[in-house]
């Protein structure tokens, strides 16, 4: 048979697959499972498991995997940014994190690391992030309330920004900005980044760009997490 090219990436939500076929074309259908995820009380205490729509409507804490990823280009340092999947169910088509994503109720936080391999396409293991601490994250809209206890690390890279194999129902573009830009923009010095990147097409080329956005282009994560997590890379940075 021959392998459609998203099943060498299946979603780790994945449970099951069905082969049927019908007349000389084999169809697979994914069967997918709800996301489980173990909820906290405000002191960090687990108290049970909810689905992930359940943990987003009620505001229950929950753990995230969050990977900055820094990259030096032409002796100057970067911090890569996402451009979120216009197909995202939530904050689509802004810019988020390097590559985050929710620890299941059956997972580690070193099972995060996933991410970083899914969404960028990096083979990282866990030993190879440096760890930012654990920093409390909260976004409320009209449509989620979203209490993370975020589990931050900060991953350094060697190859430039265009090497990243992206997952496209996930991400949809990368950017870069200089990093004490991005600090200055995140601890709140800055209104605006200046940033350049690329978008890539559903076949894969890329459109490259530069623009410069204010916080209105991002996940609207609190005002408390942006400073926390500028001040936790500036302490790595000195370390």
């Amino acid at each position: 048979m021959k392998i459609f090219p998203f099943l060498s990436r299946l979603h780790r939500k994945a449970r099951y697959i069905i082969m049927v076929k019908v007349n000389l074309w084999e169809v697979v259908c994914i069967c997918m499972e709800t996301e489980m995820l173990t909820i906290f009380d405000e002191s960090g205490s687990a108290i049970g498991v909810a689905t992930r729509d359940e943990v987003h409507n009620k505001g229950y804490w929950h753990q995230t995997f969050q990977c900055y990823v820094v990259g030096k280009e032409n002796h100057e340092e970067y911090m890569y940014l996402q451009l979120r999947s216009h197909l995202k169910k939530d904050f689509a088509n802004v810019y988020d994190i390097t590559a985050a994503g929710h620890i299941l109720s059956n997972e580690t936080v070193a099972d995060g690391v996933r991410e970083v391999n899914e969404e960028l396409g990096l083979n990282v293991t866990y030993d190879q992030l440096n760890s930012l601490g654990m920093l409390p994250n909260v976004i409320e809209t009209e449509t989620i309330k979203d209490h993370e206890l975020s589990h931050v690390f900060l991953y350094e890279m060697t190859e430039p920004m265009e090497t990243f194999i992206l997952q496209p129902e996930e991400v949809s573009g990368m950017a870069k900005a200089r990093l004490y830009d991005f600090i200055s923009f995140y601890n709140g010095d800055s209104d605006h980044l200046e940033i350049e990147g690329y978008k890539q097409d559903s076949s894969g080329g890329k459109t490259w760009f530069k623009e410069t956005i204010s916080k209105d282009r991002f996940v609207p994560h609190s005002k408390q997490y942006f400073v926390s997590v500028a001040e936790a890379i500036c302490s790595n940075r000195k370390a």
